[in-house]
Parts: C-alpha cells; sequence; structure tokens
C-alpha cells in the first residue's frame, strides 16, 4: 500500500474530525448539519458500492499467493475468528454476572428511543447499489482463489493482481483522505440528535464496563499474538490505533478495511496474508460486537427481572458466535443480526428488543473497533503459522 502525503497523520486527523464534530454539533444550524448527512450519505452509499468490490480484489489474489495450502489457512483463519469470538462472549458473560447484579440495584428501565430515529435526513439521496453483496464477494473470492491454487490460470491470476492495483488506489486517492469528513459529519449529526447522549447515560455504568472489557480483550488478544510471534504486543496495539479511530468514527468494520490493512501491514504482516485475513476477518470476526451483545442482554434482564439460567446462556453465545459471521460489516449490523436470537434464545419481546438496539446503536463504535483491532492481531497469528509452515509458495509468491 502506498504511503499518505500529509502533514497530519491519519490518526490525528480522525481525532481531530471526531473533536469537531462533537462541538460544531453543539452550535451548527440545521441546513449545515444535512448538507453534512448529505455528503456522509452519498460516501456511505459509495462506500457500500465498493466493499464487495474491496473484499473480491483483496482476498481472491491473496488465497491465489497462499498457494496450495490456502484451503488450510482459510480453516485456521475461520477457526481463530471463532475462537476469538466465544472467548470474548465468555468473557462478557462471567463479568456481567460478578458486576452488573449490583451495579445495577435499584435502576429502572427507561423509555428510549432508536438513536437512529432522532438523527437528520440529508437533503437527497443517490442510490450506489453494490454489483453483488458482502458475503457473495466473500465465497466468490474463496471459490476464485482457492481454484487459482490447483489450476494454472495465469491470466485470471494477473487480471486478479491488476484488479487489486485498481483497488488500492481507490483506497489511497478516495476513500483513506476522505475517511475524517465522513467521520466528522456522524459526530456532527449524533450530537445535534442528543438522543445518543441519553442512552449514554442512562447505561453508563454498563457501557463503562463493556469498555473496559473490550480493552482487557485486546490486551489478552495482541498477547497471544505477541507470544507466538515474538512481537511486542504494546508497539504491534499502538500500530493498529489509526484502524481502532477510525472504526470509533465510523462505526463500520467494511468501512475500516483499508485503514486496517495497511497497519496491519506496517505492524509488520506479510502484505499476501493481511490481504487475506483482514477483509475476511472484517466479515467473520466480531468479538467485541459480541462482548457488547452478551453484557447489554444480562443488563436487560437483570432491569426486567428475567431469569437467567447458565445453560440458556451458553447456547446463546455459541449461536451468536455462528450468527455474527454472517453479520453485514456495517453500522448496527450485529444487532440487527441478533435480534432474532434475542427473541428465540433468550425470550425478548418488542420493547426489550428495542431497548437493546438503542443502546448497542448509542455505543455501537467501541465494539466496531475493537473487532477491527482484533482482526490484526489474528493476521499476525496466521502469518506467523503461514512463515512456519513454509512462507507462501514461491510459485505464486512474486505475484505481488
Amino acid at each position: 500500500m502506498k504511503k499518505e502525503h500529509a502533514r497530519l497523520g491519519l490518526l490525528s486527523r480522525i481525532l481531530i474530525a471526531i473533536v469537531l464534530g462533537i462541538i460544531c454539533g453543539q452550535f451548527f444550524p440545521t441546513f449545515l448539519v444535512r448538507a453534512f448527512v448529505t455528503f456522509n450519505g452519498l460516501f456511505g452509499n459509495f462506500l457500500g458500492f465498493v466493499i464487495p468490490l474491496i473484499i473480491l480484489g483483496l482476498i481472491a489474489p491473496a488465497i491465489s499467493e497462499l498457494g496450495r495450502g490456502a484451503g488450510k489457512w482459510l480453516a485456521v483463519t475461520t477457526l481463530l475468528a471463532y475462537g476469538s469470538t466465544l472467548f470474548a462472549g465468555f468473557m462478557g458473560y462471567g463479568v456481567s454476572m460478578a458486576v452488573l447484579p449490583r451495579l445495577l440495584e435499584g435502576k429502572t428501565v427507561v423509555d428510549l428511543a432508536n438513536p437512529e430515529d432522532a438523527l437528520l435526513a440529508p437533503f437527497f439521496k443517490v442510490e450506489m447499489p453494490p454489483v453483488m453483496g458482502v458475503m457473495s464477494a466473500l465465497l466468490l473470492a474463496f471459490v476464485v482463489g482457492v481454484a487459482l491454487t490447483v489450476v494454472q490460470g495465469d491470466v485470471i491470476r494477473r487480471g486478479l493482481v491488476e484488479f487489486r492495483e485498481i483497488v488500492e488506489l481507490v483506497i489511497v486517492k478516495a476513500i483513506i483522505p476522505l475517511l475524517p469528513l465522513y467521520i466528522f459529519g456522524i459526530f456532527l449529526n449524533m450530537t445535534a440528535a442528543g438522543e445518543v447522549w441519553r442512552v449514554i447515560t442512562t447505561f453508563l455504568g454498563v457501557i463503562v464496563m463493556v469498555f473496559a472489557l473490550t480493552m482487557v480483550l485486546l490486551l489478552i488478544q495482541y498477547g497471544v499474538a505477541g507470544a507466538i510471534a515474538h512481537r511486542n504486543p504494546l508497539t504491534m496495539l499502538k500500530t493498529l490505533m489509526p484502524a481502532y479511530a477510525t472504526a470509533l468514527g465510523t462505526s463500520s468494520s467494511a468501512a475500516t478495511i483499508p485503514v486496517t490493512l495497511r497497519q496491519a501491514i506496517k505492524s509488520g504482516v506479510s502484505e499476501p496474508v493481511a490481504s487475506f485475513v483482514i477483509p475476511l476477518c472484517a466479515t467473520i470476526h466480531l468479538a467485541g460486537s459480541t462482548i457488547k451483545i452478551t453484557s447489554f442482554s444480562l443488563a436487560v434482564m437483570i432491569l426486567y427481572g428475567m431469569p437467567i439460567k447458565a445453560g440458556v446462556i451458553v447456547g446463546f453465545i455459541m449461536l451468536l458466535g455462528i450468527m455474527m459471521v454472517a453479520a453485514p460489516g456495517v453500522p448496527g449490523g450485529a444487532i440487527m443480526t441478533a435480534t432474532a436470537l434475542l427473541t428465540s434464545q433468550l425470550g425478548f419481546n418488542e420493547a426489550q428488543v428495542g431497548l437493546m438496539i438503542a443502546t448497542y446503536i448509542a455505543i455501537d463504535s467501541f465494539g466496531t473497533a475493537t473487532n477491527v483491532t482484533g482482526d490484526a492481531a489474528i493476521a499476525t497469528v496466521v502469518d506467523t503459522l503461514v512463515e512456519r509452515d513454509g512462507g507462501i509458495s514461491g510459485a505464486t509468491a512474486g505475484a505481488s
């Protein structure tokens, strides 16, 4: 990936965008807020259009460059992602049961609206439907990439490499430069709406607990990755901070793929492995979201006086880990995917599901930031295992 030529680093610009969005949201007139919301709608739709192309353009050639063992590394990455998600869910369950009963003692349920309903609408919309869905792009990348490790598809392989160059050009020249403005618009709208802060103040104690859990989870993930790769985990984690900040602003794993990919490579992950693991994990690795959903589900159950049975919660977490694979990497995608599970497994009614959605969306960005930052830890582990297994196959290593 090419380096940016800018005085301020991406992390600095994103943090400035967040702060300015919160400040300006206090006094900007409605028409000006809606102007930025309109830009966000256009940029968000463009992201939706280009994300399947990013997944296909990065994953397919990367899998082909992994050689004949690509199928094995797909399985290894998927198992690592699922294991990380399960660990996060059970950690959230254990800590919540130890802390929440005392934390929520004497609290009552407040009737809260969905924060998205309070947000201002854009002046106009331009639909940019993607050529395929995210899962379709993922499956197509698997099929083509694995097939190219078996057949002599030199023409297709060269075409995919050139397509990857196009995708990287779009990332470097269009997506990354506009991300700070997009994040500014998101926080501007959230602040102007005000509903988000009402949710945050209502569940402040639970939010602090969940945030602390996500920090502990990242330290564990990078501690394990650092031990396996013989690298300093804190140095790796520091390198991924631009990805964390980007996800904090966008609340979208998919939209953060370009930044996560760039920072993972900077942290020492080989480009073929990073190009394969990062887009894949952006779709299937939602450990931070699982912590949030598990913890807030238990908080709602405690507030409503619902019975909490260990067997039911364990089954819920295991199914939630599977359902997170199908969750779209867009803001609120994880909780919308989990709503059916909340109803069928935990017995939530419409009001309780609505409370879950309101609470989740209000702090969606923290879980998403944990998701994407953890993706690089998994990429580090996979890269180390690939290297110990003999590295990228000599026949394809030069293709990048």
